[in-house]
């Protein structure tokens, strides 16, 4: 039996957007074709903390919801799954921010972010949140996308360097945020240049490298920046990683799948699980496989929070003791 978390020298902190999600419920392939709308909580950083402590980690989150109903339920949720929400903070500046979700017909999920209150975060909250203490610290590009929010998480990134701490960068592009994708890329290679762990996926790498793209030539580009590590996924069709030299590709678990939402951020934080297991020694098949079954059981059950499977879950799943408990006694 694997040791208990708590283990963990300092909290896993994820700083950034947290939404309420409003997910097409009527199967409609596209935004202007949809009826039926879920209100779920959500925001990339947010679905990383709370399956985080589903992972039995301890996960802590930063960042602004309004002063309203929706911030006031996104708190209480979010403390409810066992995340430290301390550094949660309130403003009568802006309402709490939403999304529509939906997917494709190819089952890819898309989303259109409304922003308010997650914009809010400021270098203050990032200088208040203690991050010298961390195990690792999670940060995505959404929150890049406009200030006072980007300087809030560069800041964070900075102090992360200084005191040594990990950054995992979930780079989460959303296109329809950014005037200028050519300064998006340039602030996802500033933070990667500070990495020990780039995600992406390769909708990811199509925004910031062009249609071209392929996995192995973004994960290149994205090492070449000065990350240390970089996984880049494609939903049920795999993914590919590497701590250089070699691109290994991994298969995608096979499920019936019924939403895509928080599939993703399932996959990053079991990611994370498995690298601090190892103390950052490096990613392995194995890792990539535990990760894969996270984010291939996010989708077979009603996202984002709900679908975030647990230590047990993935146990059942994968049915294999080496890969079901991370050693965290590393």
């Amino acid at each position: 039996m694997a040791p208990a978390a708590s283990i963990i020298a300092g909290q896993v902190l994820s700083i950034g957007e947290i939404l309420i999600d409003f997910i097409v419920a009527d199967g409609a392939p596209t935004l202007d074709l949809a009826e039926t709308f879920v209100a779920r909580s959500g925001g990339a950083p947010a679905n990383v903390a709370v399956a985080l402590a589903r992972l039995d980690l301890p996960s802590a989150f930063c960042g602004v919801v309004g002063n309203d109903p929706f911030g006031s339920r996104l708190g209480v949720q979010l403390a409810a799954e066992g995340v430290d929400t301390s550094r949660l903070q309130r403003t009568d500046e802006e309402t709490t921010t939403f999304a529509y979700a939906w997917k494709d017909e190819r089952g890819d999920g898309h989303f259109w972010l409304l922003r308010g209150a997650d914009t809010r975060l400021t270098a203050a909250d990032a200088h208040a949140a203690d991050i010298p203490s961390l195990a690792a610290l999670v940060v995505g590009s959404v929150s890049l996308s406009s200030q006072p929010s980007r300087n809030a998480i560069l800041e964070a990134v900075a102090l992360a360097g200084q005191s040594g701490v990990p950054v995992v960068f979930d780079i989460n592009l959303r296109p329809t945020l950014w005037s200028d994708l050519g300064s998006a890329r340039s602030l996802c290679q500033e933070i990667a240049s500070h990495s020990q762990l780039v995600k992406l996926s390769l909708d990811d790498a199509t925004g910031l490298f062009g249609s071209a793209t392929s996995p192995q030539s973004a994960i290149e580009t994205v090492l070449a920046f000065g990350a240390q590590a970089v996984v880049l996924t494609d939903g049920e069709r795999g993914s590919w990683f590497t701590c250089e030299p070699t691109v290994t590709f991994v298969p995608a678990f096979a499920v019936d799948a019924i939403e895509p939402t928080g599939a993703g951020d399932a996959f990053t934080a079991a990611i994370i699980a498995r690298s601090l297991a190892s103390q950052w020694g490096g990613l392995s098949v194995d890792d990539i496989r535990y990760a894969a079954a996270a984010g291939a059981l996010a989708t077979t059950r009603q996202g984002a929070w709900a679908g975030l499977p647990s230590r047990a879950d993935l146990a059942d799943f994968l049915g294999e003791s080496d890969l079901s408990a991370p050693n965290l006694s590393h």
